[in-house]
């Protein structure tokens, strides 16, 4: 078979390596590593409508834009099907009968000159002086009324041209045409152009499709003489561009920040790049300032074709340049790529030439589950995969960078993290460690939250300062997964919200910036329940720019109600218009068992009635700010129990028992009691005497006479009266209080475990303590006949002995027997077990481990 005189025919390169195209590493094409730009998708989209009409023959806005880039007149501008069409048209139209092209060069300059009777003089630059193109040696060569073909900077081997000498010797030949091919030149640092101060006789050719990352849509410009573009217009083909490269090529000309960011990328990668090529001493490497490397085989029996081979069987591909004239078959040509990629070419050189890989730092396999919304299942699929990988004899811990919850926890060292990260680590049966969750907001208005980091609060910040603050709390959270990562298998991430969300990920760091960190391919949840999760999926991908694109490795259906065969006509179109699989079709599992992942859940609960007709009805209410709402999941799982959520006056009839749980705004929403009216009828059934009122933290606060705030730290009064049902006054103080607790309740007796997170301080005067630490600190207080009483323990109802303790007096006091039923037992293990199950028979756990090279 023939081989191939250009990089880049991906296809040939599969077939050839046995391997599918998505698993090479093409170092034969100089493409853009940076990808398509961000814009380039949505621009399409949007005008694909448009290809319903012929495209615009003069490509006007083509014309203007390049212009406006290079301050020419319209007259002198030619857009072509790629610069290669511009190039083999030009010899015909300049009607020169002898070329001189001085070597290494691109292989089609003397195939257009060839193809156009042209005679062709081709000399070949030196490799001791690093191929630099001598001023004397090509005036030497020229005779007058030749054609000239000069790349700038050169292909293959990446020098760069003096522009000023260059343009001397145009001036000094007039009667000889330059041809400059500049189509790397947007790669180089401080590139000098011969597009500005263009000699008459000079044409540029520029390639768009390589900076842009567009081959595919071939796109070159040439800026020439008047009488020479109206010459190749004459015998170029009628609509020589297409709609949509005309659009992306005059969006591309007037994006030069993307340019001067990839110009920036080319430069440190390929500094990098030839710092460690330069340590194999079988290689050497040529000076280049564009974004790839001529590099020289010094292996004795070795040519560059054989190594070509070794390295395609491991899916690279490399240029051999022994079809450049000058070079022989020592020679390949390498793209500079992204660094992740420039990294696997080193370690296959340095293995395949014999050589000592360097010993590098593992990288942890990792995943990330993100959303296409918040509440999309993320939290506990997340949690369902760490069981999974736990039960296949993984070590493996879950990661979410950025939590934003009420729902708090307080690990055994003090710190606090979001409870979703807790039950996660809960399936990976490891203790909650804040590396898990390294940054955790709980809001405290609409535009505002105290910020936790690394489990200690940091301060309480607005919308514009958070933002502010991001770049540098990102270190934190980068050093927080490399520290967790590195005593782990594998991590399960979690991303938050959706990628989608265009306002955020220009700051983001918890989706596609920590998957990017993480090199961690991401799955991307939709909540079918909910509907429209198709239009979700696609809706997400044409939200996110090339580069994210190329991290969502499957879809994951979650919560469906039927047959999952009933989706595969929609599966098959989703995968048609992205190009990106379904691996699982989660089914809706009925009372899960689990914490909910945050608020949103259970701010859209409704109430249920209870299983047992002999039951005690326990309100809870919910509070504008309500925080670790779980501590009651408990009470929720009992089968004589009803669990009532109270959001106004008429859902709160006659309970047995009314919880006021804990606030991240105890003074607001001790204020909304009054504003709702549930406070007088929470007065009310107090007063009967027929319903027992717990506080919970903040809500315990709130049964107090007075909250004081002398710091204003939620209210500008220095003083807010309580309910005034116990006699505890309390102060709200600046540092918060995280510790873990063990010890007793009072009047049961009972074994109690929790956590206590607040920033008041409560003092109790004449009342009884609630509980009693093992340390032997009192907490809590309760009325004389303990039907008022509150703590500042949250998870206490979790202990299964004293929870039993508290319904059995709830129904005694409603001349019910106590319960003779065997304790519920509240423990997630069974859930977890369960769940686990059920999403490894419904994903395509092959492919998961696959993904993350398990």
């Amino acid at each position: 078979m023939k081989k191939p005189t250009h990089g880049g025919n991906i296809k040939r390169l599969a077939r050839l390596s046995g391997l599918p195209p998505s698993e090479i590493v093409d170092f034969s094409a100089n493409i853009n590593p940076l990808g398509l730009p961000y814009w380039v998708r949505g621009l399409v989209s949007a005008a694909l409508n448009s290809v319903t009409h012929y495209p615009d023959p003069n490509s006007e806005d083509l014309v203007t834009a390049a212009c406006e880039r290079y301050g020419r007149p319209p007259e002198e501008v030619l857009c072509g099907n790629g610069s290669t069409e511009l190039l083999f048209l030009l010899p015909r139209a300049l009607g020169k009968k002898r070329a001189v092209i001085p070597g290494p060069s691109y292989s089609d300059y003397v195939t257009a000159c060839e193809a156009a009777d042209v005679e062709v003089y081709s000399y070949a630059t030196s490799a001791t002086n690093n191929f630099q193109l001598d001023p004397d040696a090509l005036e030497a060569a020229l005779t007058g009324n030749e054609l000239v073909i000069v790349a700038n900077p050169n292909n293959p081997t990446g020098a760069v041209l003096d522009s000023a000498k260059f343009r001397a010797i145009a001036e000094a030949h007039p009667s000889t045409e330059f041809i400059i091919d500049e189509a790397f030149g947007d790669f180089v640092e401080g590139f000098q152009s011969l597009a500005q101060d263009r000699p008459s006789n000079v044409t540029v050719l520029l390639s768009l499709t390589k900076i842009l990352a567009v081959p595919g849509l071939r796109l070159g410009l040439a800026l020439g003489n008047p009488a020479t573009v109206a010459s190749v217009r004459r015998i170029q083909p009628t609509w020589p561009i297409n709609t949509l490269a005309q659009l992306v090529g005059a969006r591309g000309l007037r994006d030069i920040a993307y340019v001067e960011r990839t110009r920036a990328f080319i430069c440190e990668e390929r500094r990098v790049l030839v710092d460690a090529l330069q340590e194999t001493a079988e290689l050497e490497v040529f000076p280049s300032g564009a974004n790839f490397l001529l590099l020289r085989l010094h292996k004795p029996g070795w040519d560059a074709a054989r190594l070509a081979d070794i390295l395609l069987g491991r899916g690279i591909a490399i240029r051999v340049c022994s079809n450049f004239a000058g070079l022989d078959g020592s020679y390949f040509r390498v793209a500079v790529k992204t660094a992740e990629e420039n990294v696997r070419l080193i370690d296959a050189f340095t293995e395949i030439l014999g050589r000592p890989a360097r010993r590098r730092k593992r990288r942890t396999p990792a995943i990330m589950f993100q959303g296409c919304s918040s509440n999309a299942g993320k939290s506990v699929l997340t949690a369902a995969l760490c069981r999974i990988l736990l039960q296949d004899g993984y070590r493996v811990a879950p990661f979410k960078a950025q939590n934003m919850s009420l729902n708090s926890y307080v690990t055994r060292d003090g710190g606090e993290m979001g409870r979703a990260q807790v039950v996660q680590a809960q399936a990976c049966r490891l203790n909650p460690d804040v590396r898990m969750n390294p940054v955790l907001l709980k809001p405290n208005s609409d535009t505002g939250s105290q910020v936790i980091v690394n489990g200690k609060p940091v301060g309480c910040m607005e919308v514009a300062e958070y933002i502010r603050f991001k770049g540098q709390v990102f270190a934190e959270i980068k050093a927080a997964y490399d520290s967790l990562a590195s005593s782990y298998d594998v991590i399960v991430l979690e991303g938050a919200g959706s990628p989608a969300e265009v306002n955020l990920k220009h700051h983001d760091v918890v989706n596609m910036a920590m998957a990017a960190y993480a090199h961690a391919p991401v799955l991307l949840a939709g909540d079918i329940d909910r509907g429209g999760v198709f239009a979700s999926f696609v809706g997400t991908l044409e939200c996110l720019d090339e580069r994210e694109r190329s991290m969502i490795a499957g879809f994951v259906i979650n919560r469906f109600r039927g047959k999952a065969d009933l989706l595969d006509d929609a599966i098959r179109f989703t995968l048609d218009r992205t190009g990106v699989p379904t691996l699982g079709v989660v089914p809706y599992v009925h009372s899960l068992g689990l914490p909910e992942e945050d608020s949103v859940s259970f701010k859209c609960a409704h109430n249920a009635g209870a299983a047992a007709a002999d039951h005690v009805e326990i309100a809870l209410i919910d509070l504008p700010h309500i925080s670790n709402f779980t501590d009651f999941d408990s009470l929720g799982m009992e089968p004589d129990v009803r669990l009532t959520i109270v959001r106004k006056p008429e859902d709160l009839n006659s309970p047995d028992a009314v919880i006021l749980p804990g606030t991240k705004n105890t003074i607001g929403d001790l204020l909304s009691l009054e504003t709702t009216g549930i406070r007088c009828k929470l007065m009310d059934l107090v007063g009967s005497g027929a319903t027992e009122l717990v506080g919970i933290c903040g809500g315990f606060q709130m049964l107090g006479k007075v909250i004081a705030d002398p710091h204003g730290m939620e209210t500008s009064k220095k003083t807010v009266p309580g309910l005034g049902l116990l006699d505890i006054e309390t102060v709200l103080a600046e540092e918060k209080t995280l510790r873990r607790f063990q010890g007793r309740h009072v009047e049961s007796g009972h074994e109690l475990h929790g956590y206590e997170i607040h920033h008041g301080v409560s003092e109790r005067f004449g009342l009884t303590p609630v509980v009693i630490s093992s340390q032997g600190e009192h907490d809590g207080a309760a009325s004389p006949d303990g039907r008022i009483w509150g703590a500042y323990i949250h998870g206490l109802f979790d202990a299964d002995d004293f929870r039993r303790w508290f319904i059995d007096r709830l129904r005694i006091r409603k001349g019910l027997p106590a319960s003779d039923r065997g304790q519920t037992v509240y423990s997630v293990e069974p859930a977890l077990n369960r769940l686990a199950d059920i999403v490894r028979a419904s994903l395509d756990m092959r492919a998961v481990c696959r993904i993350m090279r398990l």
